[in-house]
């Protein structure tokens, strides 16, 4: 069965319409981003490919090629005898590479000649990638938005996912990016996404949302950690209503303690992430912190942090960005637990739609 070329631009719109989506780069380019849901399944892997590319520099082209054929047919044999055997005839797979050459050519070639219906994204990754970033302004606008705002510790994130667990369109921008958006922030053992990749996690939840609905995210800046929110995105996000979620300090402190659970179980990093402070605070408050934090006065640190650093911080971030938080609705927790949480999720979505709730 002859093999399809398909356009970047039609292989986005057409996604769920391949039962299998095939990635033929090596392992690493595959890591760094791919097409969402696509699997791995490597013509060449990360040494061989480098082997070949050394062949083509020092050697020369045609030899190279003899043994790159080597290794690509090695590899997709083993590909076919672990995934293909059990495939029916009417499976379709979307087959890509880096520019839609030599490496996913030969497995969809092969995998036509067996009789499967193959198509190949035309321009491989590549034009996979420039097709996605143009249509995030789209994907962006043609949603309205549910901002939540709030301090740090008054427990966004947590009304996120009691909104979610309540079937509410959320965006979390952090759980993509793998950051809790702060100096301290980041979590530990957990690295952050590249930034192909955070575009291409925003851009598939994105098209999975219903325009006719809201979608709640928190009022989060340009920037997770490492990796920067698309400008369309955060555009209309700035321009959209917002909620101002209110929790009391000792409750925020406890939020905190809880979410961050290395400030107790390893003092010496919370430490860490304390001098980076020290530009903005001064050496002798950073100091005094970690003397306390080394005491254990923990929790009259957290606060110091809320009421001396973030608070200020926040409360000019988010009057000058969103320009709708002068009306924020208040969102008023009486404490950070479930019920109360789970409580002001399920009155916001009957406030957005009235009749459900009759």
């Amino acid at each position: 069965m002859p093999v399809h070329q398909l356009p970047a631009t039609e292989a986005l719109a057409r996604l769920d319409s391949f039962d299998t989506i095939i990635d033929a780069r090596t392992e690493d380019e595959y890591a760094l981003d791919h097409v969402p849901g696509a699997i791995n399944w490597p013509t060449l892997d990360n040494t061989e490919r480098i082997t070949i590319g050394t062949m083509y520099k020092q050697v020369n082209a045609f030899e190279a090629k003899k043994r790159g054929a080597a290794l690509s047919a090695r590899n997709i044999a083993a590909h076919i005898e672990r995934e293909v055997i059990d495939k029916a005839r009417t499976w379709k797979p979307l087959v890509y590479c880096w520019r839609g050459g030599n490496r996913s050519g030969a497995l969809a070639t092969i995998l036509g000649a067996i009789g499967f219906n193959v198509t190949l994204v035309e321009g491989g990754y590549k034009a996979w990638r420039s097709a996605l970033v143009d249509d995030l302004p789209r994907l962006s606008e043609r949603l309205h938005y549910r901002v939540v705002c709030g301090p740090t510790g008054s427990g966004k994130t947590r009304l996120l996912q009691a909104l979610a667990a309540q079937g509410a369109q959320v965006l979390d921008l952090e759980a993509l990016a793998n950051h809790r958006s702060s100096v301290l922030g980041h979590i530990p053992g957990v690295p952050q996404p590249s930034q192909k990749r955070f575009d291409s996690l925003i851009w598939d939840a994105l098209r999975r949302f219903d325009p006719a609905h809201p979608v709640f995210v928190e009022s989060e800046s340009k920037k997770v950690g490492n990796v920067r929110v698309p400008d369309a995105l955060i555009d209309a996000m700035r321009a959209s209503a917002c909620l101002d979620l209110q929790l009391s300090n000792e409750e925020r402190v406890a939020l905190l303690l809880e979410d961050y659970d290395f400030f107790v179980t390893d003092p010496d990093l919370f430490c860490q992430r304390l001098e980076a402070l020290s530009e903005l605070r001064g050496k002798a408050v950073v100091g005094d912190w970690i003397e306390k934090v080394r005491t254990g006065q923990t929790p009259a640190v957290v606060l110091q942090l809320l009421t001396e650093h973030y608070d200020p911080m926040y409360a000019q971030s988010i009057e000058r960005n969103f320009k709708q938080y002068g009306q924020a609705l208040p969102c008023v927790l009486k404490d950070r637990s479930r019920s109360s949480l789970a409580e002001l999720a399920r009155s916001l979505l009957e406030r957005e739609n009235p009749a459900s709730a009759s």
